[in-house]
């Protein structure tokens, strides 16, 4: 599933730091694969998966290129930092 596109974003339609990272990323151009834990059938069983690999909370959960980079205080550090937009034109998901 992470690797399916460059973003790939673990979601909950009624979180709204998810809203906030699906929002930034949208404002970037970037179009991520989102998945809606609360929406699909494997939704909790996802969860728990990303809450094993260290997500805490377990929502939003971001993968660029294949590989977790956190929740959104990690998002936000990156932006903030100004490495996320290299980050994402790294693989692929940006072309400014």
């Amino acid at each position: 599933m992470v690797s399916e596109k460059p973003v790939v974003i673990f979601s909950k339609s009624s979180c709204c730091m998810c809203h906030t990272i699906k929002t930034l990323f949208s404002d970037f151009g970037v179009n991520p694969n989102v998945h809606e834990l609360d929406e699909i059938p494997r939704g909790k069983e996802i969860e728990q998966a990303l809450a094993r690999l260290g997500c805490s909370p377990a929502v939003p959960a971001v993968f660029i290129g294949g590989e977790l980079v956190g929740g959104a205080n990690e998002v936000m550090s990156l932006h903030l930092n100004r490495s996320l937009i290299p980050m994402l034109k790294s693989v692929g998901a940006l072309w400014l």
